[in-house]
C-alpha cells in the first residue's frame, strides 16, 4: 500500500492508496484514523483501486479551526479523490465516515456511485430519537458539543479517554489489538487532534442538523444504492435501522453483522468484506 499527501480544498489531506481497478474511498470515524481499515484494504484491492484518507483534522491530515461541518468534509474527499483522477466513486463509510458519506452523495450525488454506511442512522435521526436510552449510549454527543471543557479533561489522559469507548463499543474486543490502540491514542496525542475530533462532533449541531433538515423539507433523498451495516451487538442492533434508512434512500440494502459490536471493520473484517463485495458488485 502507498501512502501520499495532496493538497485539496485548503488542507494537506493524507491518504493510502492500493490495488486497482473502480475506485472506492473508505472513511474512518472517532475516535480513529484510516488505519481502521487495515483489515479491510487488502482483500478489496484485489478488485479494487481503494483509497484511504485521513480525514480533516485526523491522522496525518491537516487540523485547521474549522470546516467540521459534514458538507466541507465531504468537499474535502471530493476534491482528493478528483486530484487523483476520479471523477465517480463508491464511498464506504464507518460512523462519522458514514455522516461524511451521507453529506457526500446527498450533495454531489453524479460523483457517488454506490454508498455503505457502517454502523449509524442519520445525523438528523439521532438528534429526533434523543430519548433517555439513546442519549445514555451516546452521551459523548452533547459532551463533545461542549466548547473547551472536553479537550480539557480528556488530554490528561488520552489513553484513559479513548480506551472507554473501545471498552465499551467493542464486542469482540480481541479484535481491536493493542497495537491499534496505541496507533489511535498516538493520533489522538498530537497536537490539535483532540479538539479537531470534538469539533467533529460540534459541527453537528446545529450545522450538520440546518443542512440535514433542509434536505428532508425539500424532499431530498439519496436515490443510489445504499448498503446499511451495523454490529449485531451495539446500539444499532435495538433500533430499527433498515426502516430508517429507507425513510431517507430509495434503494437499500441492509443487514446485521452477528457477534459484533462497533467497530466492524476490525471486529468482523471478513463478514464486511464479503458484505461490501456483494455490494460493490451489484449482486
Amino acid at each position: 500500500m502507498e501512502t501520499g499527501m495532496e493538497q485539496v480544498n485548503g488542507i494537506r489531506m493524507h491518504y493510502r492508496r492500493a490495488g486497482s481497478g473502480p475506485p472506492v474511498v473508505l472513511l474512518h470515524g472517532w475516535p480513529q484514523t484510516g488505519h481502521c481499515w487495515r483489515k479491510v484494504v487488502e482483500p478489496l484491492a484485489r478488485e479494487y483501486t481503494v483509497l484511504v484518507p485521513d480525514l480533516r483534522g485526523y491522522g496525518l491530515t491537516d487540523k485547521p479551526r474549522d470546516g467540521y461541518d459534514k458538507r466541507t468534509m465531504a468537499a474535502d474527499v471530493a476534491a482528493l479523490a478528483g486530484a487523483l483522477g476520479f471523477d465517480r466513486v463508491s464511498v464506504v463509510g464507518h460512523d462519522r465516515g458514514g455522516r461524511v458519506g451521507h453529506r457526500w452523495a446527498l450533495d454531489r450525488h453524479d460523483q457517488v456511485e454506490r454508498l455503505a454506511v457502517l454502523d449509524i442512522i442519520p445525523t438528523r435521526e439521532m438528534w429526533r430519537r434523543l430519548d433517555s436510552g439513546v442519549a445514555r449510549a451516546y452521551w459523548h454527543w452533547l459532551f463533545h458539543l461542549q466548547p473547551d471543557l472536553p479537550e480539557r479533561l480528556a488530554a490528561q489522559d488520552v489513553a484513559g479517554y479513548l480506551g472507554y469507548f473501545f471498552e465499551r463499543w467493542t464486542h469482540r474486543r480481541d479484535r481491536l489489538e493493542p497495537e491499534a490502540i496505541a496507533e489511535y491514542v498516538r493520533a489522538f496525542s498530537a497536537p490539535g487532534a483532540l479538539r479537531a475530533g470534538f469539533d467533529d462532533y460540534r459541527a453537528s449541531f446545529p450545522t450538520d442538523a440546518e443542512h440535514d433538515d433542509a434536505d428532508a423539507d425539500a424532499g431530498r433523498r439519496l436515490t443510489l444504492p445504499v448498503l446499511a451495516l451495523w454490529g449485531e451487538k451495539g446500539l444499532l442492533g435495538t433500533l430499527p435501522s433498515a426502516e430508517i434508512w429507507r425513510e431517507y434512500a430509495d434503494d437499500v440494502t441492509a443487514a446485521a453483522i452477528a457477534d459484533c459490536g462497533h467497530f466492524l471493520p476490525e471486529e468482523q473484517p471478513k463478514a464486511v468484506v464479503d458484505q461490501l463485495r456483494k455490494f460493490l458488485a451489484g449482486e
